[in-house]
């Protein structure tokens, strides 16, 4: 079996050069290509086992999501699998549904496995990510603000909610409801705030019966339009806050109406279909969508943003935690400094 040292030879250089050029470490050019020419021509396979040993982790890193079937989160999955195997990590996805106790039991598996870090989609504002950070785990955080002193990456979600509302007041709507999800959840409040501050700037109540909070998936969009279309006065339009919640806010106005919705401009609950304004891509049609007001999002580019955070935290960096604010479109990101749920 090649050995390192069968490689320093064939090279002309010492182990240590060899070394450094295999884990990504700064060497003159000349001495790099010398040692990725001498890799090929031997066919050496670095030893993972020992290089974990004498790391104290493994080259693996945990993906928590609270649902991989959410085109959203497979998205995000893409961009941090992109980064981190670019740099020699694998990626271990894990499905929590959004809840606390299969959170939990991967975090505990993350640890025991000695995975040298984990981007986490929380199903709360308290995981239990404090073992992991006493113990020297790398952590991030996405998409949900959490209390715990970590990197996080998230969107403005006021602003995502402010901008969804707008783009419906600018269409012509008055009474626009809102459908988002959990009350505990950061993201569901933020961008219900930002919904009730669109209102507010136009003139308008943000009236409470027409803020629903439901779960982000499909049927809590779908159970929300029942409870709206039950208000006096009914909304004339709505904001689903996440892609889930718009189809199925879509699916139920279909289902109500027998054709295609939403409605342009103009239409009140009695006519066709309400306005409907949707945070995110919708993951596929479900009626006609040419007029939904959508607030596109990059999930792509916060895995990516998140595994960057964690792979320069596994490779030592010790800056005080930050907090990144995807800019929307693009791919960049803001520094903000961290803030407690």
């Amino acid at each position: 079996m090649t050995r390192i040292v069968d490689v320093a030879r064939r090279a002309g250089v010492s182990t240590a050069t060899v070394s450094r050029v295999l884990n990504g470490k700064s060497v003159r050019p000349a001495l790099a290509a010398a040692v990725h020419d001498a890799v090929a021509e031997l066919g050496y396979t670095p030893d993972r086992t020992a290089r974990s040993l004498r790391r104290r982790h493994s080259e693996t890193v945990a993906l928590v999501l609270p649902d991989v079937e959410n085109p959203f989160f497979t998205a995000v999955a893409r961009g941090v699998e992109d980064a981190a195997l670019a740099a020699g990590y694998s990626v271990v996805l894990c499905n929590t549904d959004d809840r606390a106790d299969k959170e939990d039991l991967y975090l505990t598996v993350a640890d025991v496995e000695n995975m040298a870090g984990v981007v986490l989609a929380p199903a709360d504002a308290h995981p239990a990510i404090d073992r992991l950070v006493e113990r020297g785990r790398s952590v991030v955080v996405i998409d949900r603000r959490v209390a715990h002193d970590v990197d996080q990456v998230t969107f403005d979600n006021r602003a995502l909610g402010h901008r969804a509302a707008t783009a419906l007041l600018d269409r012509g709507f008055r009474r626009i409801a809102c459908v988002t999800g959990p009350a505990t959840t950061s993201t569901a409040v933020d961008r219900a705030e930002g919904w009730r501050a669109a209102l507010h700037d136009a003139g308008l109540a943000a009236d409470d019966d027409l803020l629903v909070h439901a779960n982000f998936r499909v049927d809590g969009g779908y159970d929300a339009i029942g409870t709206l279309l039950g208000r006096s006065p009914a909304p004339d339009a709505v904001v689903a806050t996440n892609n889930l919640a718009g189809v199925g806010v879509l699916r139920a106005l279909a289902d109500r109406h027998g054709g295609p919705v939403p409605a342009p401009a103009g239409d009140g609950p009695d006519g066709p279909g309400l306005g409907v304004g949707v945070i995110g891509d919708l993951p596929f049609a479900t009626s006609r969508t040419s007029d939904v007001a959508l607030v596109p999002l990059n999930p792509r580019g916060l895995g990516t943003t998140a595994a960057r955070l964690l792979l320069e935290r596994i490779a030592g960096s010790d800056a005080p935690a930050r907090h990144l604010v995807q800019e929307i479109g693009d791919g960049t990101d803001a520094v903000a400094p961290a803030r407690p749920a």
